[in-house]
């Protein structure tokens, strides 16, 4: 190949990424190393095993496949609708449903596939308010689902802080909501997936549930699922599912998923993300084997004992506990803001996130809370002792920031104690 000078050009770079840019290669080794020797409870978050990951990077990225299986925009897919397929088969086959769309890039997407195809802006929306648990996709001001439709939210009982059914259905049945979400992104307790779908059926509503965080436990037959009563089932593919970063969407009804298909394509996105799809296949694979189900387990027996173990020590359990992988921790009677403990934890090398509570008076760069996760450390090989271990490192540090000092004895514990645990449980990248 030349250019106009007749000056010789390569062709396709071959040159590895540490060779052609090590600045960019610096950074991902960097967080290559900050994943490894940290303890990750960001209850999104979860650790790809090596095949996902090298899927993520094949030659299916440079494959452009506008359209579904069998029906391109462009020639040369036929290995992209085989890789597609079987995401599709695998999908069906874990979850027990007749359709899936494993094209959208993101559960958010996925989510806003299904107000495309079945809303119209203006048209009323039904779900749990974000300082209860919800979601932004859910009904959020600052998202296009609270600012292109007329958003109503449901809370959680102010005692139980759990959904409070009759409570739903007041509101439905006054209201008249043409959409009813289930599911929310910080919220531990299981819901009742047929009395939404019949609180819906009654009103008239179509009835999603986001099963965004739990699918990987409903996937391993430890967290009830809702795909057999609702409508449409949005999920992301990461998180508990241990699979790339991305969505997808489950029915049973085939006019409904005519509908969603065509609201993906061509109503939201183009170009399916290929290596995606087929990562989407690997974990969906892994997701099916029969040792997946002791994963999920473990994974919700770990919350647990994370859960129950900050309680012990004095901290306040959103709702009690858990019945699922996360857990939601009240600091304001320890009078501690969520950004505060969200940082001290993390210089000692503890991951989580800030996070709103129910009836919280703060904005969301502040917060009252903290939100933590067992997925990730579970798939380290981590254990409910381990757990127990780790939450005895958050009491020390907290207990420390409510002090007003942390002692330098006790944060070289902690960290000695982070280092350790990594080191017995590495990642195996």
């Amino acid at each position: 190949m030349a250019n106009t000078d007749g000056l010789a050009l390569p062709a396709v770079g071959s040159l590895t990424l540490q060779q052609a840019d090590r600045d960019l290669w610096g950074v991902i080794d960097a967080e290559r190393q900050r994943q490894q020797h940290s303890i990750e409870l960001i209850a999104s978050e979860n650790f790809v095993s090596r095949a996902v990951l090298e899927t993520l990077g094949s030659v299916l990225t440079n494959k452009y496949a506008e359209g579904y299986p069998g029906r391109r925009y462009y020639g040369g897919c036929l290995h992209a609708d085989t890789a597609e397929n079987m995401a599709i088969e695998r999908a069906t086959r874990l979850f027990g449903c007749e359709y899936a769309n494993v094209q959208p890039h993101s559960g958010s997407q996925a989510n806003q596939a299904v107000f495309l195809a079945f809303l119209a802006p203006g048209d009323k929306v039904l779900g749990l308010d974000l300082k209860a648990g919800g979601h932004l996709t859910h009904g959020a001001r600052a998202n296009i689902s609270g600012r292109w439709f007329q958003a109503i939210s449901y809370g959680v009982d102010p005692v139980s802080h759990r959904v409070d059914m009759d409570e739903v259905e007041r509101i439905a049945r006054r209201e008249r909501p043409r959409l009813i979400i289930a599911g929310g992104s910080a919220y531990s307790r299981t819901l009742d997936f047929a009395r939404f779908r019949a609180i819906a059926d009654d009103v008239g509503a179509l009835f999603m549930a986001d099963m965004a965080h739990v699918a990987g436990l409903v996937a391993g037959g430890v967290f009830p699922s809702p795909v057999p009563f609702a409508h449409v089932t949005t999920t992301t593919t990461h998180k508990t599912l241990r699979g790339p970063r991305g969505g997808m969407i489950l029915g049973n009804d085939g006019e409904i998923m005519k509908k969603i298909n065509s609201a993906v394509f061509p109503g939201l996105q183009s170009g399916p993300l290929m290596h995606i799809i087929a990562a989407k296949a690997v974990a969906l694979g892994e997701a099916l084997h029969p040792t997946f189900h002791a994963y999920a387990q473990t994974v919700v027996e770990n919350a647990q004992a994370l859960c129950g173990r900050l309680a012990e020590g004095g901290l306040s359990i959103v709702s009690g506990g858990t019945d699922c992988h996360l857990g939601v921790i009240d600091l304001r009677p320890w009078g501690l803001a969520g950004n505060v403990a969200e940082h001290a934890l993390e210089q000692v090398g503890l991951t989580l996130n800030k996070n709103t509570v129910p009836n919280d008076e703060t904005g969301p760069t502040v917060t009252s809370g903290i939100r933590v996760g067992s997925a990730a450390c579970t798939s380290r090989g981590m254990g409910p002792d381990e757990f127990r271990e780790i939450g005895d490192m958050i009491l020390a540090l907290l207990g420390g920031v409510r002090a007003g000092a942390i002692d330098s004895r006790t944060e070289s514990s902690i960290r000695e104690g982070v280092a350790e645990l990594t080191r017995r449980f590495p990642l195996p990248y």
